[in-house]
């Protein structure tokens, strides 16, 4: 089969760096970003990020190849920063949402286990010896979303 191993699609080799930065020189105040063992999720958070940022122009990636794990960023700024500094911010404003989004998961799933523990409860002091009385989808069913 054609396929790499999967373990080379996300684990870094002895001499593979992370990132390659490779300012444009036809375009100012561009540069284009190599991102190695990532893939379209990554490049397209980055890139919405980017688009955020008041100073960038432009923000754009392409995944070359699909076998080939890695994807490259283009970023051009209006040069109130360097493209270099807006990754670096976008990336660092990418990581305190991720961050946020994974303590509101969290915290809702410990609500939720706190309900269940209460409707299981519930439940229990309803149940008669051939099982529960209740009519209908319980607390914590697969209908409960």
């Amino acid at each position: 089969m054609n396929a790499p191993n999967r373990f080379e699609l996300y684990v870094l080799g002895d001499d593979e760096k992370a990132l390659e930065i490779t300012d444009d020189t036809k375009i100012p105040n561009a540069a284009t970003i190599k991102v190695v063992k990532q893939d379209h999720t990554m490049a397209n958070m980055i890139r919405a990020q980017l688009l955020s940022n008041e100073h960038v122009l432009f923000a754009g990636y392409k995944v070359p190849h699909p076998l080939e794990p890695y994807f490259l960023l283009k970023v051009q700024t209006d040069g109130a920063v360097t493209p270099t500094q807006a990754f670096r911010t976008a990336c660092q404003l990418l990581i305190a949402q991720l961050d946020s989004l994974q303590r509101e998961f969290k915290r809702e799933f410990d609500l939720q286990a706190i309900n269940d523990v209460d409707s299981n409860q519930a439940m229990a002091s309803r149940a008669g010896p051939y099982g529960d009385y209740g009519v209908g989808p319980r607390a914590g069913d697969y209908a409960d979303f």
